[in-house]
């Protein structure tokens, strides 16, 4: 190993274990974003990311693990949500070929790198109380807040699943091509799949704070702006968009969108 090598694994491991897996987190991206360029597509956009909440999360588990309940099931939770929606958006868009979200950034080098980066920030901030959580030295014995929030993790779990299952059903029948889903829960929110996403990355801060004190409690600040992205940036404001410009002029869809709540269920 060579001299410049070795003192950037010397530099790697002196550093504070969020640090690490912070190069570890823009390291797979800029990476990913490398191929990607090259390759002018966003098939593994989705996929890398759930990738790296798993690798970051296990390698958390690793470094810091001392044997407490709280730190395998927190850093399961993680795992278990980016397997399965990692696998359900690789396996959709290599069934549909593209992600609209991309029309006009995969052959822009630096917005494509924006893309990828902002990836990055959203894979650091999201995870960071259940990092924080495991990282703990302070390993309370497990309370009522732990398994309230788990209970929460739960929930918006089975949402988000159940949601993009009954969306998948709905696509794969030809009789409903070119329309929209108003059945099941997409008829008590026009973005129910988020929905249980945002429950889910609450619920996770809630049994992170188990073991918060001081500062870390200001990681609410986490969940709070995976909310914000979701419903004001890339998430919601896209999709409404879209629907729009394809259903605006149906009647039947003005009527959905005006009577159903655009993200908590009988919440308008």
């Amino acid at each position: 190993m060579s001299t410049f090598l070795q003192s950037v694994v010397q530099w790697f491991w002196s550093c504070s274990t969020l640090s690490r897996l912070a190069v570890v987190d823009f390291g797979i991206q800029w990476g990913g974003f490398v191929v990607a360029a090259l390759l002018k597509t966003e098939k593994f956009y989705d996929l890398t990311g759930s990738i790296t909440y798993i690798l970051i999360a296990y390698l958390n588990y690793k470094w810091s693990n001392s044997g407490h309940p709280r730190q395998l099931i927190q850093t399961s939770c993680v795992a278990i949500w980016a397997l399965r929606l990692g696998a359900f958006l690789f396996t959709r868009i290599v069934k549909a070929g593209r992600d609209r979200r991309f029309d006009k950034t995969r052959a822009n080098p630096s917005r494509f790198f924006y893309a990828w980066t902002i990836q990055g920030v959203w894979v650091i901030v999201t995870i960071l109380p259940s990092l924080l959580a495991v990282l703990s030295p302070r390993q309370r014995p497990l309370s009522t807040r732990d398994y309230a929030g788990w209970g929460i993790w739960l929930a918006g779990f089975l949402i988000e699943v159940v949601a993009d299952y009954q969306k998948t059903v709905w696509r794969n029948n030809p009789a409903n091509k070119d329309k929209f889903i108003n059945t099941g829960l997409w008829s008590l929110s026009r973005h129910p799949n988020y929905f249980g996403e945002i429950m889910l990355w609450f619920g996770l801060y809630v049994s992170a704070s188990s073991t918060f004190s001081g500062w870390e409690y200001l990681t609410i600040l986490c969940p709070l702006m995976d909310y914000l992205l979701i419903t004001r940036v890339s998430g919601i404001p896209m999709l409404e968009s879209y629907a729009m410009k394809k259903w605006g002029t149906s009647p039947q869809y003005r009527a959905y969108y005006k009577n159903t709540p655009e993200l908590i269920p009988f919440f308008r």
